[in-house]
């Protein structure tokens, strides 16, 4: 699958996400959802940011990959410092409006919900993009998961284990600012 075949595999993931948790749509793809999600849903449809700007941000948000790989000593590919990179490309390459900005600055963000530790946990939170960055990589765990076994796989449930937990710390902090 090559960067551009990723992104739009996670922006089908979060069209199947999304039309269920908006529309009522039943899932068309295999998910392991996480208990937070159901109980959030108006909050996140009211904070997620717009459609349009996601998509682009989902389907591109690797573009700059391809410039930092490296291969190590045993074949294994690195993509060193690729978010910031990506986001470089992007504003190389659009045309400097408002949305490709904000675009960058999701595609700069990409990894932030990945490697968010409890410490972060407030500053990612208080973020107005915080809940799209949290569906969308809900979206790259289980569409990456199709390349590294499934979500049976160790490596999967690792990573749904921790958007798990962040997300539910993330809900709370938001539901109890809003009173919800």
């Amino acid at each position: 699958m090559n960067v551009l075949q990723h992104g739009q595999s996670i922006h089908e993931w979060f069209c199947d996400l999304y039309d269920h948790m908006a529309h009522g749509k039943p899932l068309k793809l295999e998910w392991r959802l996480p208990g937070w999600l159901a109980d959030a849903q108006p909050l996140i449809k009211e904070k997620l940011l717009d459609l349009d700007i996601l998509r682009l941000y989902q389907i591109y948000h690797d573009c700059g990959k391809p410039l930092c790989r490296t291969v190590d000593e045993n074949g294994r590919q690195h993509f060193p410092n690729h978010a910031q990179i990506s986001k470089q490309q992007w504003l190389e390459c659009s045309d400097g409006s408002p949305e490709a900005l904000q675009i960058a600055e999701l595609i700069g963000m990409d990894m932030d919900i990945h490697l968010l530790k409890s410490e972060g946990l407030e500053e990612f939170a208080n973020r107005k993009e915080a809940l799209s960055l949290l569906l969308t990589g809900l979206c790259e765990i289980h569409s990456n998961a199709r390349m590294f076994g499934g979500i049976e796989s160790t490596g999967f449930k690792i990573k749904w284990k921790h958007l798990d937990k962040m997300g539910k710390r993330i809900i709370e902090r938001l539901k109890s600012k809003s009173g919800s």
